[in-house]
C-alpha cells in the first residue's frame, strides 16, 4: 500500500488563497499558532493538510510511513485537527476546548473563534511531545 498523503512543495500561502476569506484567515492564524508551539515550519501535506514536523510509524500489519507530528486542515465545513488526541492528558483538555466533535484521530471545530486557543496550544504541545521519539525529516 502506497501512502497517499505526503509533503508537497506547494506554498501554504498559495493554498490558503484558494479558500474563502474566513477559512483563509483562520488558516493563517493556525499556521502562526502551530509554528509558535512546535517551532517547526508548516508544510503542505497532500492537497489540503498543513503539517508540522513528521514522525515515522509502523503498524503490526507491517504498513509503515510518515505523518505530520501536528497538523490541521481548514476544510469548508469544519477545521480538522490531527494529532491532538494521542497524549493521555488530551481527554481532560478536550473537555475545556469548546464546541468540537472527534473522530478516530481528528478533532473537528466549526469556528476557530468559538474555542479556547490556550487549550488548543496545550493540546498541540502534548501531541507534539508524544511523537518526539519517532520524529523524522518530512522530506
Amino acid at each position: 500500500m502506497t501512502q497517499k498523503t505526503l509533503p508537497t512543495e506547494v506554498p501554504i500561502d498559495e493554498y490558503l488563497a484558494t479558500l474563502d476569506a474566513r477559512r483563509s484567515a483562520e488558516g493563517a492564524d493556525l499556521v502562526a499558532l502551530f509554528e509558535a508551539v512546535t517551532g517547526a515550519p508548516g508544510v503542505m501535506w497532500g492537497p489540503s493538510m498543513i503539517g508540522f514536523g513528521a514522525y515515522a510509524y509502523r503498524y503490526a500489519s507491517g504498513h509503515e510511513g510518515i505523518w505530520p507530528r501536528a497538523a490541521f486542515s481548514p476544510r469548508k465545513a469544519k477545521l480538522s485537527f490531527y494529532g491532538l488526541q494521542t497524549h493521555p492528558g488530551a481527554a481532560a483538555l478536550l473537555e475545556r476546548l469548546g464546541p468540537h466533535t472527534t473522530g478516530v484521530d481528528c478533532v473537528y471545530v466549526t469556528r476557530l473563534a468559538a474555542i479556547d486557543l490556550a487549550v488548543l496550544r496545550e493540546l498541540i504541545a502534548l501531541g507534539w511531545a508524544v511523537t518526539a521519539d519517532t520524529a523524522v525529516d518530512p522530506r
